[in-house]
């Protein structure tokens, strides 16, 4: 993989894309030029949502597939399955990821208690992804506090989105796709640091509930230096 891999990307499959997030991501790149492939477990059920998407938005360039066409055809992947399907999704794919970037947007969350931090023995859900996938795979993890419901609407989103990795070159990828989206990415440090965004996605649920709010988000207060 080159260090200027961003400059490679052209075709993005989202895994999951038939759930709120997934669909919103989708239809968000496809505006912004990129080819997309949604994933399902299924044939039929990525169909389906690709053509709803389709319905909505005829200009779009989505295309419905099963989980590991979607994962083999693409130059970049994105996981956006609830945490209990993770690893059993990966195992699927796990032959299409191979010399890829995967995003991982993965939060664990154990219902009943979802304003509850509680994160896995591995750590957090990202780590685990990248110890089952191996070294050929570079999982970043990101936009696990971006409120679905943004991503489905026309107008400007106040989030940022902490981006973690363990390889700069695949965090510089990820916060050009996000930039695309007219949002901001943040560069936060290794895999591991990708636990405080999945823990502050229940801290979020939280303060939605208590305060009433649709879609908390956090923004960064600071600005780069130059150069």
């Amino acid at each position: 993989m080159s260090d200027d891999v961003s400059d490679e990307i052209k075709s993005i499959a989202i895994l999951g894309g038939t759930g709120d997030l997934g669909g919103g991501l989708a239809r968000q790149w496809s505006r912004a030029g990129y080819r997309i492939l949604i994933g399902s477990r299924t044939l039929e059920k990525g169909e389906a949502a690709a053509a709803a998407l389709l319905e909505e938005f005829p200009d779009l360039n989505v295309t419905g597939h099963e989980n590991l066409d979607a994962a083999t055809q693409a130059d970049l992947v994105v996981l956006t399955v609830p945490f209990a399907h993770q690893i059993s999704t990966l195992e699927t794919v796990k032959d299409g990821l191979q010399g890829k970037i995967l995003i991982d947007v993965t939060v664990p969350l154990m219902p009943p208690k979802v304003g509850t931090v509680q994160l896995p023995e591995g750590g957090s859900a990202a780590v685990m992804a990248q110890n089952f996938l191996g070294e050929a795979v570079q999982v970043v993890s990101a936009f696990q506090n971006v409120g679905a419901m943004h991503l489905q609407e026309d107008h400007a989103i106040a989030c940022d989105v902490l981006v973690t990795g363990d390889k700069r070159a695949a965090r510089d990828a990820v916060i050009k796709l996000i930039e695309a989206l007219g949002l901001r990415g943040w560069h936060a440090g290794p895999l591991a640091n990708s636990a405080a965004a999945e823990a502050l996605t229940s801290v979020l649920i939280s303060i939605n509930r208590h305060h009433k709010i649709n879609g908390a988000g956090i923004v960064i207060t600071g600005e780069p230096a130059e150069g």
